[in-house]
Formats: structure tokens, sequence, C-alpha cells
């Protein structure tokens, strides 16, 4: 946030979200999902992109189920669960303990967590996916985008152990719809797609 470069012509943070709205309404309404993901209203920690796609997909979300908005967008379609991505606040706390653990220097410029602009209480977050299956294939999508994320900084310097643990769960707030089965140990919900 406050980069000139955000104020660019044609950038998407300056993009009419209206507008943005209408397109993603349409692909929604073409393609009829289930559930819909986006980033929370800080667009989880606070980049411009981020909350502007938070905007548009809440847009969308609430759009393409009303029949009175976009006509021409084809039949209404309502998606039966929004979603936020989440980062419990455990989660921080045992990756900042184990960074001091190892002589790390913690990131961000902050001595702990809770410090932090971002994370979400625990009581909060409703779903966990195991995706530790696909751990490598995430971590080399994020070394495929090295001008967004430093992947040789001290986040991912961290064992397989930890690094597994850190990255290899998704974590969510359902925002809209009903919960579904989970182990409810401590997550409610471990599929996206349950109770639908």
């Amino acid at each position: 946030m406050g980069w000139p470069t955000n104020a660019a012509p044609g950038s998407f943070w300056t993009a009419p979200v209206a507008e943005a709205a209408e397109k993603l309404a349409d692909l929604i309404r073409r393609y009829r999902p289930d559930v819909i993901v986006t980033y929370d209203e800080n667009g989880g920690y606070g980049h411009p992109d981020h909350i502007q796609a938070h905007r548009v997909a809440v847009a969308a979300y609430d759009a393409a189920a009303d029949p009175s908005r976009y006509p021409d967008a084809g039949p209404a379609w309502q998606a039966s669960k929004l979603y936020y991505l989440a980062v419990p606040k455990s989660f921080l706390r045992q990756g900042f303990e184990m960074m001091k653990q190892m002589g790390e220097e913690l990131p961000f410029g902050v001595s702990s967590p809770d410090e932090l602009p971002f994370g979400d209480e625990d009581e909060t977050v409703t779903t966990q996916i195991d995706a530790r299956d696909y751990l490598d294939a995430k971590l080399d999508a994020m070394r495929a985008h090295a001008t967004q994320i430093s992947v040789d900084g001290p986040l991912f310097a961290l064992s397989n152990n930890i690094g597994q643990k850190a990255f290899g769960f998704e974590h969510f707030r359902l925002m809209r719809g009903e919960l579904g089965e989970g182990s409810g140990d401590p997550w409610r919900e471990t599929d996206l797609f349950a109770g639908l």
C-alpha cells in the first residue's frame, strides 16, 4: 500500500469495483461454482490488489445471485459458500517460536506475531485443508513469483517438518453458507465442499 504504481492507469487497484464485479459475476453465472474463495477485507496483509480482489469477489458473489443485476449475464446463480483465506494466530505463534529457537531473525520487523496487522483468531477459523501432498507444487509456484514473495528469507528456511506444518495446511473462514461436517478438533470443516 502507498506505492505510486498502485495508482497507475490500468492497475487492478484503480479498476471500478462494479465494472470488475460485473465481469466476475458473468463468469460465476457461466461456470456455476459451488464455492468461492477470496481474501479478507484487509487483503490478507494489506496488499492493494488483494483488497481489491476481496471487494470484487464479494460484490460479484452477491450480484451473480440477484436476477435483477446484470440481466445480460445469464441466469442468476447463488454459490453455496463464500470463504475468506485465513491465517490462524496459533500458526503464527508456532512459526515465530520455531524461528526464535533456530536463531532466525523474526520477519516483518516485529518481535511477536501479536504485533502483526494480520492473523485470525483461531475461533474464527472454520476450515483447515490438509494440502501437504501438494506442498512442493505450492512452494514451486511461490518461487515463480519472486517479485511478490522472497523465498530465500527465514520463513522458507524452516526445516521440512516446520515448513510442512506452516505451509502444508490451508485455512479459511466461512463467511456465507452452511458449515459442513468436519473433524471438530479444532477446525469445524476439513473440506470446502463439505455439506454440498
